[in-house]
C-alpha cells in the first residue's frame, strides 16, 4: 500500500505545486474536513481524471462550527482517509495545523454573500458561512487551483463557494458532482460515523421525503407543497429543523415553480445533525 505525499506545512505544500504548474499541469482540488466517505473519493477520482495533480485537504475547519461540542465531536480519522486514497495516481494531501491556514498576516475579510447566508443554514448556525468562504478561500490562496470539486449535497454551501468565486473574481473553476447515496437512499456524509444501525434506518425519512415531494410537486404549489412534504417528514422519527422550496441560485423560497426548484432538509437524529436536498422540478 503506497500512502499519498502528505504536506503539513502550507509553504512546501506551495513550493511542490509551483514545480507543477511550471511544468504546465493542472491542479485540481478536493476540500474536505476528513472522515472520508464514497461520496468524498466520487470527487477525488473525478478530480484525477480531469487534472495532472490533485490535492485532498484535510482540515476540520473551526471557524465554521457555531457548537463547540460539534466541533470536538466531529469525527477524525486520518489514518483510515490516507488509507482509503493509497495508491491513488496523481493525489497529494494536506493535512495543516490551524496556524497554516489562518496565518497571522491573513488578509481575507468578510464579504457580502448577497443574503445566500441568511437562510436555511444560516438562520440556524450563525457566522457559518463567513466561517466557510473564510477557509476556502484561504485554502484556495494556498493550492491555487485550477479547478475545485464540491458536492452538491451541501447545495447552499456550493452556491455560497460560487458566489465568492465570482465576486472576488478568483480563477478557479468550481466542479459540481452529485450526492452519493447508501442503497437506502441516505446522503453519504462524516456524521453518518456517530449513527447505529437503527438510527440511519430512521435517517432514510429524509430520502423518502425528497423523493415524495419530487412525485407530487406537479400537482401543488410550492407552498402546498412545502406542508405536504413536512407532513410526510413527520411520520418518521427525525426531529425537523426546516425544510424548504428555494430558487437554485438566489435560495429565496418559491411562491411558484421554477426549473431546477431545490427542496433542501435539515434535522436531528438524536444528537447529530443531517442535510440533504434534491432538485424536484
Amino acid at each position: 500500500m503506497n500512502l499519498p505525499l502528505t504536506f503539513s506545512c502550507a509553504s512546501d505544500l506551495h513550493k511542490k505545486l509551483e514545480a507543477e504548474r511550471i511544468s504546465g499541469n493542472r491542479i485540481g482540488f478536493v476540500p474536505t474536513m476528513g472522515a472520508l466517505h464514497r461520496g468524498h473519493l466520487d470527487l477525488v477520482l473525478r478530480a484525477i481524471e480531469e487534472n495532472d495533480r490533485v490535492v485532498i485537504s484535510i482540515f476540520v475547519n473551526p471557524t465554521q462550527f457555531n457548537n463547540s461540542i460539534d466541533l470536538e465531536k466531529y469525527p477524525r480519522t486520518l489514518d483510515k482517509d490516507l488509507q482509503l486514497l493509497a495508491d491513488l495516481p496523481k493525489v497529494v494531501v494536506f493535512h495543516p495545523v490551524k496556524d497554516e491556514v489562518y496565518p497571522e498576516e491573513d488578509k481575507f475579510q468578510p464579504i457580502d454573500l448577497n443574503g445566500l447566508d441568511e437562510v436555511m443554514e444560516g438562520t440556524y448556525r450563525p457566522g457559518h458561512f463567513q466561517g466557510v468562504v473564510h477557509v476556502v478561500h484561504n485554502l484556495f490562496q494556498i493550492v491555487k487551483p485550477d479547478n475545485a470539486y464540491f458536492g452538491l449535497k451541501d447545495y447552499q454551501q456550493l452556491a455560497i463557494i460560487k458566489w465568492m468565486v465570482k465576486k472576488l473574481d478568483l480563477r478557479v473553476s468550481i466542479v459540481e458532482c452529485e450526492t452519493r447515496r447508501e442503497s437506502s437512499g441516505l446522503a453519504l456524509s462524516s456524521r453518518n460515523l456517530r449513527l447505529s444501525d437503527k438510527e440511519k434506518e430512521d435517517s432514510t425519512i429524509l430520502y423518502s421525503t425528497l423523493k415524495h415531494i419530487q412525485t407530487v410537486c406537479k400537482n401543488l404549489s410550492p407552498s402546498e407543497a412545502k406542508l405536504e412534504a413536512i407532513s410526510f417528514f413527520n411520520r418518521g422519527k427525525l426531529e425537523l429543523e426546516y425544510l424548504e422550496i428555494v430558487d437554485p441560485v438566489t435560495l429565496k423560497e418559491l411562491d411558484s415553480w421554477k426549473d431546477g426548484a431545490v427542496c433542501c432538509i435539515a434535522a436531528y437524529c438524536g444528537e447529530v445533525r443531517l442535510i440533504d436536498n434534491m432538485i424536484i422540478c
